[in-house]
């Protein structure tokens, strides 16, 4: 009975558009005041699952990505991607997919690439006569690249909670990202194919010139992406540690090369990112508490027999999973998301045979598809206030973006899970 109202009150104050931390506390006092547990020791399990270094990342992948949006350290990575792409019909808008991908390698965030990318992108794609609903679809598809292109601070919150190699999930990810971007390219270039007057970039001098000082203006930006994962996966640095160096590493280059950063800004960005920093980290402690309490219930459990009663097709089976985490993804933002459904669907996943590090994947797509999704699309809504575009005019081309570009990479990287596995088993083995 107390679980059943649990898992509704849940879904109820989070469609009722109550702030997930206290949808979670709601169903805290719920659980206290009805039930016979003693939720002391609940709260106390949150306590010692984040009292741990590698939880460290969060807020400094978010100083990071603050630091770098104000510092406009995105500038010269638009600027070069503008130029590769930006001189046929649809390249502009190309570019944009491409942006994302190579600030969300820096930024690790969905919400943080939109934020960046979207303000920078969108105006040069309304000057170029882009359809604006088309383009701030497109720019709000390719935001959550950032939570599947390493470092990406989601895939290291699900190596944590599932005790997987961070290295191995970076990698799985990085396969769905790549898929991903290809094909939101393919479908843009299709979606513009018909529409007229769109202005192409132009190049004044020499091409080779233009790129040549470009890229060496972009240099320093380039380079932290190359700092972050080389020292990772060079050995050289842990994933908090390169954290630290990412946010280090921004302030010079902020305040020296890019001068998006001066003093008082500096002061407003570090009070902004600890306000998102206290939402997050109070954020995952209420979702692991509650994750632990429908953990106790034997919640895994329970819903591995509910979709074992359907049926017992792997393929059946992995279907109602995806489902079930876009939903997830739907009503929750993507942190929270991801450590419900790491807790509450991994072990369902790994009984069907499914490798833990291909989860992670699977996972990633499934969160950053249902962040998008209406009817509540946390990213649709913020794309919305960075465009200054309705979320109706929208609607239409995300809808089109999800159903030939991010539903194919589910269905690939869920079904072939060589594609997933093949970056991994290369580097690491089976």
């Amino acid at each position: 009975m107390l679980l059943g109202l649990s898992v509704l009150l849940i879904f109820v104050l989070l469609l009722a558009g109550v702030a997930v931390p206290m949808a979670f506390g709601g169903v805290l006092i719920l659980i206290s005041l009805m039930g016979d547990h003693n939720t002391t020791a609940f709260m106390n399990t949150g306590f010692a699952k984040m009292n741990t270094v590698i939880i460290l990342v969060v807020p400094l992948f978010i100083i990071a990505g603050d630091l770098m949006q104000k510092g406009k350290i995105a500038t010269p990575i638009v600027a070069i991607a503008e130029l590769i792409l930006g001189r046929v019909k649809g390249g502009l808008s190309a570019a944009s997919v491409l942006a994302s991908a190579m600030f969300g390698a820096i930024s690790g965030s969905g919400a943080a690439t939109l934020t960046c990318i979207g303000s920078i992108m969108f105006p040069h794609l309304n000057k170029a006569k882009y359809p604006g609903g088309f383009s701030a679809a497109l720019l709000v598809s390719a935001s959550p690249l950032g939570l599947l292109i390493p470092p990406s601070t989601t895939q290291l919150i699900y190596a944590w909670l599932t005790q997987q190699s961070v290295l191995k999930c970076f990698l799985a990810s990085l396969a769905a990202g790549l898929l991903l971007s290809v094909l939101l390219v393919v479908v843009n270039f299709v979606m513009l194919r018909n529409v007229k007057d769109i202005e192409l970039t132009k190049v004044d001098g020499s091409l080779a010139t233009a790129f040549g000082k470009t890229t060496f203006k972009a240099g320093p930006a380039l380079l932290m992406p190359v700092i972050i994962l080389g020292g990772i996966y060079g050995g050289f640095m842990t994933p908090t540690e390169a954290a630290g160096v990412a946010a280090i590493y921004a302030i010079p280059v902020g305040f020296l090369i890019y001068r998006g950063l001066t003093w008082k800004v500096f002061w407003e960005t570090l009070k902004e990112s600890s306000v998102t920093i206290g939402v997050v980290m109070v954020m995952i402690f209420m979702v692991l508490v509650v994750s632990k309490y429908l953990i106790f219930e034997d919640v895994p459990a329970i819903a591995q027999n509910m979709i074992y009663s359907v049926s017992e097709n792997p393929i059946i089976v992995m279907l109602m999973i995806n489902v079930v985490m876009i939903v997830i993804g739907m009503l929750m933002d993507d942190f929270s998301g991801l450590v419900l459904s790491a807790s509450m669907l991994t072990p369902i996943a790994v009984s069907t045979g499914i490798d833990p590090v291909h989860f992670a994947a699977i996972i990633g797509v499934n969160m950053g598809m249902g962040n998008i999704t209406p009817p509540t699309a946390p990213l649709l809504f913020l794309g919305s206030r960075v465009t200054g575009v309705s979320v109706q005019a929208m609607m239409k081309p995300t809808l089109i973006f999800i159903g030939f570009a991010w539903l194919p990479t589910l269905m690939i990287i869920t079904y072939i899970p060589q594609i997933a596995l093949f970056l991994p088993d290369l580097f690491f083995g089976r």
